[in-house]
């Protein structure tokens, strides 16, 4: 189960993102039959990755859970607060992203450019499309998502 702080960071990251035109989706597990999970993917339309890595404890931030990195830009995504306390042990090429005071998303930390090969792209690519219809799976599930259906005469 998801906190509402969680659930506030996703919702603002997907606001920033679609309001940016970048492409994104929460819960990627990486390759077919991967280990690694980047909490948000996306890509631009000059087909730069991202990966976002959501934080929103001291101890969840210093949890031996993996951190998928593997993006040419790479970030945590935390409340301010938390920044404040853990900022002196982030890697200098990880930005960070932190949920401002009015719900928005604000970037406190530039993440350097990481080289991608491009196989490694071709997988984020099959990992971002096999990501999405599973929400759209989820979506049709719920009845939310799908083609009209025939209306009786």
């Amino acid at each position: 189960m998801k906190t509402q702080k969680t659930l506030d960071i996703e919702n603002a990251l997907a606001s920033h993102t679609k309001h940016n035109r970048i492409f994104g989706c929460f819960e990627v597990t990486i390759g077919w039959y991967g280990q690694e999970r980047v909490d948000y993917l996306t890509m631009d339309y000059d087909y730069a990755w991202r990966c976002h890595e959501i934080k929103i404890s001291k101890s969840d931030f210093y949890s031996r859970a993996k951190k998928t990195f593997c993006g040419h830009y790479n970030y945590y995504v935390m409340p301010l607060e938390l920044f404040e306390i853990v900022k002196g042990d982030i890697p200098t090429h990880i930005g960070v992203k932190c949920l401002d005071k009015y719900g928005c998303i604000e970037s406190v930390k530039r993440a350097k450019r990481q080289d991608v090969s491009p196989d490694i792209e071709k997988v984020l690519l099959a990992s971002m499309i096999r990501s999405l219809c599973r929400e759209i799976d989820k979506l049709e599930k719920n009845g939310e998502f799908g083609r009209a259906k025939p209306t009786e005469d």
